[in-house]
């Protein structure tokens, strides 16, 4: 006697979700490695990238794939664009996420480290934007999520470069939103707090000024990239949504 069927709702819950493919661009360390697993873990087949290899490793251990290049690289972008196509024929969500930029005085940075800082925070999602929009269209919609930082709201001195080109993000997301919204295509951004992949280890003075107490975790923020990246946010598009533990204090 053949095997009894599984509850349709089983199997409708397996299906909605099998044929999902998302992009995870700086997923070999912190929010975007916990963004590689979050998405593996929910169904989604992965295609991750970073300079390290450490994604494309992580992405094929969880029986994904992924390519060793850099989101300041076209070229490298367009080939992870490329073997997610070829791999699996579609792409529903993107997450970008970036290394570090330049600190220290204000006016003490240099007009090439301000150069550098919009090449990571600003003209990496412009450039994946380029190359992937045609590719979520052509899937029936999708969604592209960007890590951004609380610091755009309350820009903090410790971080002059990223919390600039990051408002500027905050501008482009709108433009974008509003040009491709009617396509099906949603573009959001996660201003994340302080998160580390191990929010135990963080000292208590470090959070005496945040009013949950704590840092978050990485695989909590990752949770927040993969709901906005998927159908429960689909009314969501051109937002930064605030998760710092209530940090910010501007309304």
């Amino acid at each position: 006697m053949p095997d009894a069927a599984p509850p349709p709702a089983a199997a409708a819950d397996t299906a909605g979700r099998a044929d999902k493919v998302a992009i995870v661009v700086g997923g070999g360390s912190g929010i975007g490695a916990a963004c590689v697993r979050e998405f593996a873990s929910t169904g989604y087949h992965v295609v991750a990238m970073s300079p390290s290899g450490r994604a494309r490793a992580l992405a094929e251990s969880l029986g994904g794939a992924g390519v060793d290049g850099s989101h300041t690289r076209v070229q490298d972008l367009q080939d992870c664009v490329d073997l997610a196509m070829s791999r699996y024929g579609r792409i529903d969500a993107v997450v970008n996420s970036s290394g570090h930029a330049a600190r220290g005085p204000l006016l003490d940075i240099t007009d090439e480290q301000w150069l550098q800082g919009a090449d990571l925070y600003l003209l990496n999602v412009v450039r994946m934007a380029r190359i992937v929009t045609p590719c979520l269209i052509a899937s029936g919609g999708g969604a592209i999520v960007n890590i951004s930082t609380a610091g755009v709201f309350e820009p903090t001195p410790m971080f002059p470069v990223s919390v600039t080109m990051r408002a500027a993000l905050a501008s482009f997301t709108k433009l974008y939103a509003n040009e491709y919204g009617p396509r099906g295509v949603r573009m959001n951004n996660l201003l994340t707090g302080l998160t580390k992949d191990d929010p135990d280890t963080v000292p208590a003075e470090w959070t005496s000024g945040i009013p949950l107490r704590r840092a978050q975790s990485t695989a909590e923020a990752a949770r927040f990239v993969r709901f906005l990246a998927s159908d429960e946010s689909a009314y969501m598009t051109g937002q930064n949504l605030r998760v710092d533990g209530g940090e910010t204090r501007s309304l």
